[in-house]
């Protein structure tokens, strides 16, 4: 082994990662035409002259993706730009139908802010900025005259886009997962895009590069793209860090360039060397104006911010009691956060409320293939559920049996109960009937349990539980076992 692999074998290298998040913003129409802004549509139906760029055609700027971004940047601490600008980025792909981007360069709208992750650890952000989306490649893996082909659907193109930058200050994968979904809560929480991974309205590159450990200087960075989830990042990361650490000890040069994740292979590649600014020749948009701002509408949307994240995260601690973890997943997303507390609001019980929603509804709502949104379960139903099972109507077991059905069907618990035969026997003398008989049959667990085995109660109490299908008290089972043997 050389003496220059051997050291950087030997070196211990520490990642350096920096996230750009791009995020489709929840407007009725396109950035800078009258096309509809919307998701599923059918190929090449939302399109126009503006946003396919043919020659003659104005844009026209989108006040509410405006006010979005700002919004947005408000939100997340980022000083707003009085004065802004549009720029054309200047490339060649076949999804770019006028062969450049409407996107901001040297005047972004917003610059700094930061996320915080709940680690406490802060993210800088270096701007956010407005631009345009760009069209989307179908790869249709059939052949077209003897060669493969793509399809290209413009629908996308022209949808307002707000790219959000931070600084390299992510060490880990698990923090660019961490830092992704408290951005995501946040986004949610302002209503300003449906942030959808699967649909692309939230997509996500990476700039990773390694240094050695307690080194101030940056590497040379690897721009990683073609991440579809949350985990999707965390496994393209890892991989790219150990490529690069196993480049590095093999006395290789790290080069700068773009690379794709292969999901099914697990690995990325790389597709061309990366871009510098230069070589996009941006210059400013000469059919757009500059962009002003008054002060008095800044301070408008900033009274119309909503409860953040972390406000809510805190309050639901403070005023329900839950744990910090309990608190942080229900506060993520708001339509949950919602729902758990109209359930609070019926029932009174926030504890039971927070361990339906984090455990069992998410279970039947996955199962069904629904969302907290989609389906037909109302918060009062859910409360009712909890009502039942404290007052000793219905076992814990039936319970989850009953909420799978409200979740997939909007079912009445009561209903439910009827039809099925769920209903709970607490009637001392029938349960006591079943206890004598379950002593009856199982002496040696008798016997075990007075040699001091206390596990051997819980044996019969499942008998006697199996006697009753499971609708006898288990409580009032134990209870009454417990007398009888002691």
């Amino acid at each position: 082994m050389s003496t220059k692999v051997a050291n950087a074998a030997a070196t211990d290298y520490e990642p350096v990662i920096g996230l750009e998040v791009h995020v489709e913003l929840k407007t009725n129409s396109k950035m800078f035409c009258g096309c509809r802004n919307e998701f599923g549509a059918e190929p090449n139906s939302l399109v126009c002259p503006i946003c396919l760029g043919f020659p003659g055609t104005l844009p026209v700027i989108n006040r509410k993706a405006v006010e979005y971004l700002c919004k947005t940047g408000l939100a997340l601490g980022c000083s707003i730009a009085a004065h802004s600008k549009f720029d054309r980025k200047n490339y060649f792909y076949p999804d770019m139908p006028k062969n450049y981007q409407i996107s901001q360069y040297d005047m972004p709208l917003t610059t700094g802010g930061s996320v915080t992750l709940p680690s406490g650890k802060r993210v800088r952000l270096n701007r956010i900025h407005l631009e345009e989306d760009t069209g989307k490649n179908v790869h249709a893996g059939g052949r077209m005259a003897g060669a493969e082909y793509t399809l290209i659907d413009y629908n996308r193109a022209g949808v307002p886009l707000m790219e959000i930058v931070t600084e390299p200050d992510l060490s880990s994968p698990d923090e660019a997962e961490a830092y992704l979904v408290q951005l995501k809560a946040v986004l949610s929480a302002l209503g300003v895009s449906d942030v959808k991974m699967h649909e692309g309205s939230l997509r996500c590159d990476a700039n990773v590069s390694i240094r050695p450990a307690g080194s101030s200087a940056l590497g040379t960075k690897a721009e990683v793209k073609n991440m579809n989830s949350f985990r999707s990042v965390v496994s393209a990361l890892e991989y790219e860090i150990a490529r690069q650490k196993a480049s590095l000890a093999a006395g290789e040069r790290i080069v700068q360039e773009t690379r794709n994740w292969d999901e099914a292979r697990k690995l990325t590649y790389s597709t061309r060397s990366k871009e510098q600014a230069h070589d996009y020749r941006y210059f400013p948009d000469p059919d757009l104006v500059p962009l002003s701002l008054e002060p008095a509408t800044l301070e408008r949307w900033r009274a119309e911010l909503p409860e953040l994240p972390l406000a809510k995260r805190g309050r639901f601690m403070e005023s329900y009691g839950l744990s910090d973890y309990d608190a942080t997943i229900l506060s993520a997303d708001i339509p949950t956060a919602v729902f758990f507390e109209a359930v609070v609001a019926a029932s009174g019980e926030p504890k039971a409320a927070a361990n339906w929603m984090l455990n069992d509804v998410p279970r039947a709502l996955e199962k069904h293939g629904l969302t907290i949104e989609s389906t037909r379960m109302k918060p009062g139903q859910l409360a009712e559920l909890i009502k039942l099972v404290k007052s000793g109507t219905i076992s814990g077991k039936a319970a989850k049996e009953i909420c799978e059905a409200m979740v997939a069907d909007g079912e009445d618990p009561q209903a439910v109960i009827a039809q099925r035969g769920l209903a709970q026997v607490s009637d001392e003398a029938a349960i006591a009937k079943l206890v004598d008989e379950a002593l009856a049959a199982n002496p040696d667990s008798i016997a075990s349990y007075k040699a001091g085995k206390t596990k051997a109660l819980e044996f019969v109490v499942g008998q006697v539980m199996k006697a009753s299908r499971g609708k006898a008290n288990v409580e009032i089972v134990r209870a009454a076992l417990i007398k009888r043997l002691e």
